[in-house]
């Protein structure tokens, strides 16, 4: 089973079932599941009403706040080679764990753009799991930790530059790796060393 994964924000809060209206403060709470993560939305009069219990349940991992948008008219672009969430989102519905290293580093790079926000962190399976959210749309991204050595970072970061530069493959294609002497082309603020992670290892 793969510990990260993207939940999207709902539109309706889950215990009234009343729909969210625009500029609306909602709650989040992320609770362990079988299978991962279960994210629930409700809203302020069920926060208060179910907020004490729901805290204290055994599987409870975190709670935040956040300002209801509704979703855009026009349905988002496709993938872009230079959109560094775009990639993200695609490798994590791939649910492949050999792309669990690049979705780390494109998160990190999102993260430090401020583009995602760290809500939580949790050990699961003796990994460390990292959970995002995107303020924008409120999606929330749970992230494993692939616990990278200083000596992996760098060919990583290559590959990471060489699917932004060119795009993810098709499913059934295995990811090539970045030649040492390839132009990886422009990225979205890159690392200036491998050095810049090694804060995100774990203690």
């Amino acid at each position: 089973m793969l510990e990260w994964n993207i939940q999207s924000r709902a539109h309706v809060c889950q215990v009234s079932g009343r729909s969210f209206a625009a500029g609306e403060t909602y709650h989040t709470v992320l609770l362990s599941a079988k299978e991962g993560f279960e994210r629930l939305d409700l809203c302020s009069a069920a926060w208060a009403e179910h907020g004490p219990e729901i805290t204290t349940r055994p599987h409870f991992i975190s709670h935040w706040m956040g300002t209801y948008e509704p979703p855009p008219a026009v349905p988002p672009e496709a993938i872009r080679k230079d959109d560094a969430e775009s990639l993200l989102r695609a490798l994590l519905e791939r649910q492949d764990e050999r792309h669990a290293p690049a979705a780390f580093i494109l998160a990190v790079m999102l993260e430090r753009k401020r583009l995602l926000k760290v809500k939580s962190q949790v050990r699961e399976n003796g990994r460390r799991v990292i959970v995002y959210e995107q303020p924008r749309t409120g999606d929330v991204f749970a992230i494993a930790d692939p616990d990278l050595q200083l000596a992996q970072l760098e060919e990583v970061q290559r590959d990471v530059g060489h699917l932004l530069a060119h795009g993810l493959p098709p499913d059934n294609v295995e990811t090539p790796r970045a030649p040492e002497t390839m132009d990886a082309g422009p990225q979205e603020e890159p690392f200036n060393s491998p050095s810049e992670l090694t804060t995100l290892a774990p203690a």
